[in-house]
């Protein structure tokens, strides 16, 4: 009887096995090398074409420095002209408060029964002194003075005799609170109102 060795065919086959397991991993081991390389250079091509975007905008960042910092230069210039601008404002605003309050406090004196001495204004305190026949003299000019829309108080702070040309009259001195045109105008709708 006729023996047939088949052991060496299976090792075989499964050598060959092995060894086209073998070359489809390496295959595809190199596939892979390939896509990861492809990607790669992708890659690097894209981070070069930023780069290069990059440096031509920067470039062009710096050709606008100089009109970015005339711009800068200009706002702040513009900043303080509009300060000066709101001075100037307040000062015409304060300075026509400062006539209206003379003009009141010259409608409101009594010529025949007293006289001014001296007005003195600072920011929005306003102190007269003056002589009067009596004290309700006194008391009907300090009662003019608070109908006036520019003057919210009126304090009597001293109030003493004091002879002038023989005669016995009061001196005295009031000190007041200025307000805006706007404050004024306010006060004057809620009083109306109550």
């Amino acid at each position: 009887m006729l023996r047939i060795n088949l052991l060496p065919i299976r090792q075989l086959k499964k050598r060959a096995k092995a060894r086209n397991q073998i070359v489809s991993f390496v295959t595809l081991l190199v596939f892979l090398l390939l896509i990861l390389g492809a990607v790669g250079f992708l890659q690097s091509v894209k981070i070069k074409s930023i780069e290069t975007s990059i440096a031509s905008l920067e470039k062009e960042k710096k050709r606008y420095d100089p009109i970015i910092a005339k711009m800068k230069k200009m706002a702040s210039e513009k900043d303080a002209l509009q300060t000066k601008i709101d001075i100037i404002k307040k000062l015409k605003r304060d300075s026509a408060i400062t006539v209206r309050i003379l003009d009141e406090i010259a409608k409101k004196v009594d010529s025949k029964r007293m006289w001014l001495k001296s007005l003195k204004q600072s920011g929005s305190r306003l102190s007269l002194s003056g002589v009067a026949l009596d004290n309700r003299t006194i008391a009907q000019f300090m009662d003019a003075l608070k109908e006036s829309v520019f003057i919210s108080s009126v304090n009597l702070s001293n109030a003493s005799l004091a002879k002038v040309s023989g005669r016995d009259l009061k001196r005295f001195e009031l000190a007041c609170t200025i307000i805006s045109p706007k404050v004024a105008s306010q006060d004057k709708a809620t009083k109306n109102s109550q």
